[in-house]
């Protein structure tokens, strides 16, 4: 099981079946497949089971299975699956997943990965933070969050290219 398109800890869900990477249908998954899966990653509970391809849409076969976890399992492929009821599922339904250890802001552009544009994740979504009245304070966050050690730079000029 893999999460794509966020952080190791969220992002669009896919199982790897048959040695072939499968997206899952929103439809066919619910809180206790989430329990599993994010236990299986090492991300702790889940905090949000999102559709509608809120991690992007994915180029894997889709998974047509709906998959029935208690939540006490320790991996997905220990829970049983049956045919889904839900035939309509596109890469429109694929479904992302954020677990409680996911990562929340990222730098983007730099030379390492403590060093860049400011991204946060908000709704399945990263956007670019705004640089009016970023100072060290704000900075000194950021590198605190991401384990980065102290602020050398508070940068707010587009110094990593522009964001969205």
């Amino acid at each position: 099981v893999r999460l794509v398109g966020g952080s190791r800890c969220s992002g669009r869900l896919e199982i790897l079946h048959n040695q072939t990477w499968m997206s899952v249908c929103d439809a066919a998954f619910d809180q206790q497949d989430a329990e599993v899966v994010c236990r299986e990653l090492d991300c702790g509970a889940p905090v949000q089971v999102l559709g509608a391809a809120a991690f992007g849409k994915g180029d894997a076969q889709m998974w047509t299975q709906e998959i029935q976890c208690r939540g006490n399992e320790s991996q997905i492929h220990f829970c049983p699956s049956s045919p889904s009821r839900e035939n309509n599922c596109s890469y429109d339904s694929d479904v992302g997943l954020m677990c409680a250890d996911s990562e929340n802001v990222r730098l983007v552009g730099g030379h390492s990965r403590c060093a860049g544009r400011v991204e946060v994740l908000h709704r399945g979504q990263w956007g670019t933070v705004c640089g009016v009245g970023w100072d060290m304070t704000e900075a000194a966050v950021v590198c605190r969050e991401l384990d980065c050690g102290e602020p050398v730079h508070a940068l707010d000029d587009s110094q990593f290219g522009q964001g969205a």
